[in-house]
Order: C-alpha cells, then structure tokens, then sequence
C-alpha cells in the first residue's frame, strides 16, 4: 500500500505521519489490489482537518472530517471510511457479475462556459481525459455513491455501450443509455 501524507499550515511531525500512516494501513486488508492513499493533514484557524482519499480496483473512496485535534480528525475519517469501504464489500459481494471481456475506452470530456453557448462558436474551457471501464449498471451506481461526483460516464458490460449515470437532486440515481 502507498501511503502519501501531505500537511497544510502545520509543521510535518513524524508521529502524526506514523499515526496516520498506521490507520490508513489497517484500512488494507478489506482491499484487493493495489491500494494508493493520500491524506491530507492541515489546520485553519482552530480547525483540524483531515482528508483521505483512497485509490483501490479502480474505485476512489473518499472521506474528510474537521475537529480540535489532529488525531482524532484521523480517527473520525478512518472511521468513515471504513463503513464506506465495508459497504463497498458487502455491495459486491451481492452483486453476481457475469461479464463479458470488454476493453476500457478513453473518453474525451469537455466543459463550456455558459456564455460562450450564446455565441455562434463555442469554445472549449475545461478537456480532460478519463477511461471508461466496462461495468454494469448497479456496480456504476455503487461507484457514484461512493464518490463525491456528479455524474460517472462507463460502458455498460451487458449492451457494450457508453453509458452516463448521474445523480439527482432528490438523491436517486439517472441513467442515459443512447439508442
């Protein structure tokens, strides 16, 4: 496991980077796979904050809590992260796959300003590059829940075809699947 501790307005201490070091570890054996981490310890004003932010078969697991106390900010997201990542498990676990091999896509995504869609030319503001992994429906669903974005965009194992899920102001989840 990788483990990458970074610190913001606070002096690196080698006991907080072993602290931390340690818990995210024990996060390791609920994961298969390679497992990269990065947590992010800083302070603002009174505010101890910590951020984690987990890389593991393809799925980002992310937590973040603010408290008086460095350690117990630790504490607190581990704390999070491990029922996340627990109901990662029992989701798959529940989930049957029978896949068909399909190969990642890359996938080009582009952002325009609102005010250049009035104009006749739009322009790109924002390109990103990203893979579209082939996954069914319910694992996608899974994947959105447990990251902190909007929409994920992946090719639908079952019709091999590009598919966006994306999720609803009420809480629920959207699907598009072109025809």
């Amino acid at each position: 496991m990788q483990i990458q501790v970074t610190f913001r307005h606070v002096e690196p201490s080698e006991a907080l980077k072993e602290y931390a070091n340690d818990k995210v570890g024990k996060i390791q054996k609920y994961l298969d796979g390679p497992v990269e981490a990065q947590v992010t310890l800083g302070v603002e004003k009174h505010r101890h904050m910590a951020d984690v932010v987990i890389y593991a078969s393809g799925f980002k697991i992310h937590g973040q809590e603010t408290t008086g106390d460095l350690y117990s900010a630790i504490d607190l997201v581990m704390d999070k992260l491990d029922k996340q990542v627990k109901r990662y498990r029992e989701k798959l676990k529940r989930i049957v796959r029978v896949q068909p091999q399909v190969a990642e896509v890359p996938y080009k995504v582009d952002v325009f300003e609102a005010e250049s869609l009035a104009e006749d030319q739009p322009r790109v503001i924002k390109s990103q590059r990203l893979t579209a992994k082939p996954m069914d429906a319910d694992e996608a669903a899974m994947q959105l829940d447990l990251s902190q974005g909007d929409f994920l965009v992946f090719i639908n194992a079952r019709t091999e075809v590009l598919n966006v899920i994306y999720r609803r102001a009420d809480g629920n989840f959207g699907l598009i699947e072109p025809q």
